[in-house]
């Protein structure tokens, strides 16, 4: 993750570069370094160093590592050409490598061609089945062509292998919430919050979740995962306060002609107190908007 100091630097750095006053290279090394994606900028400056022999020759083995970043920068600018032409490059100066073999894979992929490049990708994953970038270039593809089961496939299966990533997980879910197969997604919001509990947004997805399948029990399980938001946030989730009030409705509703205890599951105290949270929120931020906030809370009966 990029922190700030990183940010700036690099957006100083960007802007000396735009208006012409050097630090080419040392502007796309930072890109490099930082993982970020500039494509247009690195595009427009890497390929100029490219085509300049004496800044070229000047980087030494260096030149190749440029090569390889104007490519990517290339096909996200759909400069389809370019990019050819500097994979080629690679591979007269690496004919055997798998890097410019995957290099080659996204080409076919930017060209639309998913047919070849899914054998392409196929036999790169043959040489090394643990290749996590092939495997999520798989899915990526399998989403592009509309295939939503294709994708959850690949997840499924690069998930047997890699438990532990988070972005995979998510991923899942967010394509299972889409299908609307939310028990599904429910187990992948399940499996993120074991792995990292304290991260608020997981523990919102999965209210959402939960809230959207309905039933007394999901709501319930919904309200305390909103109240677990809340608490992780300081108090500053929004979604997570009108999720409350929510939940609290529609468990008084299923509640109606129950006894007590059952009627008590609706925890008023814990709606009112989310309801005048957020009036307060609304009355800071967005005053504009309280009188909307204040009917739907009304038309909920918590206002």
């Amino acid at each position: 993750m990029v922190t700030k100091t990183e940010e700036t630097e690099l957006n100083q750095l960007e802007n000396q570069v735009e208006n012409g006053g050097g630090g080419d290279w040392e502007y796309l090394c930072l890109v490099r370094k930082l993982k970020v994606r500039r494509s247009e900028i690195v595009f427009k400056h890497g390929l100029s160093i490219l085509n300049d022999p004496g800044k070229r020759s000047a980087l030494g083995p260096e030149e190749w590592t440029l090569y390889e970043q104007v490519a990517i920068a290339a096909m996200d600018c759909q400069s389809l050409g370019v990019a050819q032409n500097c994979i080629k490059a690679l591979q007269k100066k690496f004919p055997e490598s798998k890097r410019v073999g995957k290099l080659e894979a996204l080409l076919l992929e930017a060209k639309g061609m998913w047919e070849e490049a899914e054998k392409a990708y196929t036999s790169l994953l043959e040489e090394n089945p643990l290749d996590q970038v092939i495997h999520k270039r798989k899915v990526a593809m399998a989403k592009a062509q509309g295939k939503a089961s294709l994708a959850i496939e690949h997840l499924n299966k690069y998930l047997e292998v890699f438990m532990a990533d988070h972005d995979a997980w998510r991923e899942l879910a967010e394509i299972y919430v889409s299908l609307q197969m939310y028990k599904q997604a429910a187990f992948c919001y399940e499996e993120l919050i074991l792995t990292q509990p304290t991260l608020p947004l997981y523990h919102l997805a999965y209210a959402d979740v939960l809230y959207t399948i309905g039933g007394l029990e999901n709501l319930i399980s919904a309200r305390k995962y909103y109240a677990a938001t809340i608490d992780l946030t300081g108090g500053k989730s929004t979604r997570a306060l009108l999720g409350i009030c929510l939940c609290g409705s529609a468990i008084a509703q299923l509640s109606r002609g129950r006894n007590k205890e059952d009627k008590d599951m609706a925890a008023p105290e814990l709606q009112s107190l989310a309801a005048t949270a957020l009036e307060k929120e609304y009355k800071q931020k967005a005053p504009a908007k309280l009188s909307l906030l204040s009917s739907a809370l009304r038309s909920l009966k918590l206002s």
